[in-house]
């Protein structure tokens, strides 16, 4: 094996530890980070198994580590919102304020060099067994394509680097076109998909990523090259509008109008023939829900967000994450749920939720608002005055709350309100948001950092894409796209989707919006709806269909919290990073509108 002079480089860890690792969840429990030297990674299964969950690590201590992910993939949608100090100025549209931007880039080309690194080391272990050795390079080159993928929907053109910088690759990479960077994205999951276990083989190791996972996100990758394709002029309905109006000096929130609103060509993906893509994306989805990479289905809701379900059959690539560790810790549970008191109040965070448009989108009944958003909480300032919050202020949670009904008469029946003692209200403010239960089962939930999971594929996701595609490649309503499109809603308990009957779906473009919706229910706060949004070239009539006025009396795109949504064309990307463009002498200019 070659020398590992410059091993810094091939993991770039602030730990390794050294020996054999049978899962990511056991690496993250080992905490002696003893290496010194090739000796103690060897040269067999256990080399093998270093080098992935290594690389593995990466997602973890890291990209997650700094509290930027998975704000950077959240927060610049339609749907979110919160305080406009934790939106910081990527949420406000300021891409260049600050470190939040640009940690995409940073941290998927550290990743990249990583796998590259480990991609040499791996292909020259020859005492390991050899379905081990294939199945950690599949796994590396799947990081490969995640990362790219990341890259590309952010930034467009970039650099692809075939080996690590301690290999011999210039630093200095000129931008790809993105026709290229997909090729290679295609390119290196059918080399992984062959390679790597399924999740029903006897070598799988839960925590990582198995064919399924990479031939679901093959077809994603195809959905993606294929609604971007598209010609401008395909119509979108979407529920969007003013956030709120005033009644009596008054906010009041309002609930969302149906908008049409017709696609603009998305810049790059004009060479890509877009019924070919999605013919490969309906393949790619449709051979994983028939089985062909392993066993996949669709949990019961009420277990799906539970710790006991992470790395099953639905969650195909998750981050792994250690409770209360520095390093594999993450603030996900923070963020999103809230920093929690023995007794259960929020003593920091729960700063990003979903707005009241966004929870409108659901029948009454469907577990993902139901089970999957929070209808009382308490802040820590409210436990000494026996206060807390309901959401949100529809007349059925309002009577669940406050125990009157509509006409100001006590309810006696103890199943109507919350009856625990509390006094709950509401208010029109960040404090009171449609805020996710998705990562609320952690271990320890009073610890900052936690072993919050974030679910970067899930099999969902892949059912919703075999719909759009079906959808996409159909001359009139699929009744294919229409069968998985009820398989999410089935799960959910929400009305189903028919084409005939009331509510009736009868055109493609009335199909189309439903299956795009559900995706914004279904995956809300994981990180795809800004990319959604963009990849079907309706981001910037979306953003600025938000209507609302400032503090200062400015009327544009302000959401209810007094966020900023008012996008231009600069934002469909975002900026290179302002040191990437200074010092690579193959770039000399950032994306359209940056500096």
């Amino acid at each position: 094996m070659k020398s590992y002079k410059k091993i810094y480089l091939a993991l770039a860890l602030s730990a390794v530890a050294a020996g054999s690792f049978t899962s990511c969840s056991d690496f993250l429990a080992e905490k002696p980070y003893a290496f010194v030297g090739p000796e103690q990674i060897g040269n067999d299964n256990s080399a093998v198994n270093l080098w992935v969950t290594g690389v593995y690590s990466k997602w973890a201590n890291d990209m997650f580590r700094y509290n930027n992910f998975p704000r950077v993939l959240e927060m610049d949608c339609d749907y979110t919102t919160g305080p406009d100090w934790a939106f910081s100025n990527l949420g406000a549209g300021n891409f260049q304020g600050d470190d939040v931007a640009t940690s995409i880039w940073t941290g998927c080309y550290n990743l990249i060099n990583r796998v590259n690194v480990a991609i040499n080391y791996v292909s020259q272990i020859d005492g390991a067994d050899t379905r081990v050795k294939e199945n950690g390079l599949g796994e590396l080159y799947f990081q490969k394509a995640f990362a790219y993928f990341m890259l590309t929907k952010a930034y467009g053109a970039i650099p692809l680097f075939d080996v690590a910088i301690s290999e011999g690759a210039d630093y200095d990479q000129p931008r790809r076109p993105i026709n290229e960077v997909y090729a290679e994205i295609i390119h290196l999951l059918k080399e992984a998909i062959p390679l790597l276990y399924k999740n029903t083989d006897a070598g799988f190791q839960e925590g990582h990523v198995a064919a399924g996972a990479a031939a679901g996100l093959l077809a994603k990758v195809y959905a993606t090259m294929g609604a971007g394709a598209l010609p401008a002029g395909e119509e979108m309905v979407v529920k969007t509008g003013s956030s709120y109006e005033f009644n009596n000096n008054e906010k009041v929130l309002t609930y969302p109008v149906s908008k049409t609103f017709q696609k603009t060509q998305v810049v790059g993906y004009e060479s890509f023939d877009w019924k070919d893509c999605y013919t490969k994306a309906s393949e790619y989805a449709g051979k994983v829900m028939d089985g062909e990479y392993g066993a996949y289905e669709l949990l019961p809701y009420i277990e799906l967000w539970k710790r006991n379900s992470y790395n099953k059959s639905e969650h195909m690539f998750m981050l792994q994450a250690k409770n209360g560790d520095e390093e594999y810790g993450n603030q996900i549970h923070q963020w999103f749920s809230g920093t929690e008191s023995a007794d259960g109040a929020v003593q920091q965070g729960q700063w990003i939720g979903n707005r009241f448009h966004w929870y409108s989108l659901f029948d009454s009944q469907d577990y993902r608002i139901t089970q999957g958003v929070k209808h009382r909480f308490r802040y820590y300032y409210q436990v000494n005055t026996n206060g807390g919050f309901y959401y949100p202020n529809t007349p059925e949670y309002k009577l669940l709350a406050t125990g009157y009904d509509s006409n100001g008469n006590k309810v006696t029946d103890p199943v109507a309100p919350f009856n625990d003692g509390v006094t709950y209200y509401y208010n029109v403010t960040n404090e009171c948001l449609a805020f996710t239960t998705k990562y609320s089962d952690v271990t320890d939930a009073t610890q900052n950092r936690t072993d919050a999971y974030w679910p970067f594929l899930r099999y969902a996701d892949v059912v919703l894409i075999y719909a759009e595609a079906q959808c996409e490649l159909g001359n009139g309503v699929s009744t294919e796209a229409i069968r998985a499109l009820n398989m999410i809603r089935t799960r959910a308990n929400a009305n189903q989707a028919s084409s005939l009957g009331d509510g009736a779906i009868t055109t493609k473009v009335a199909l189309r919006s439903a299956i795009f919706e559900e995706r914004a229910k279904e995956l809300a706060m994981e990180g795809d709806r800004r990319w959604d949004l963009i990849r079907w070239g309706i981001y910037l009539d979306v953003m600025n269909s938000i209507g609302g006025t400032n503090d200062n009396g400015v009327t544009t795109a302000y959401d209810e919290a007094s966020i900023n949504k008012h996008r231009e064309a600069r934002h469909l990307l975002f900026p290179l990073p302002s040191s990437e463009v200074s010092t690579n002498d193959a770039i000399d200019s950032n994306n359209p509108g940056w500096n």
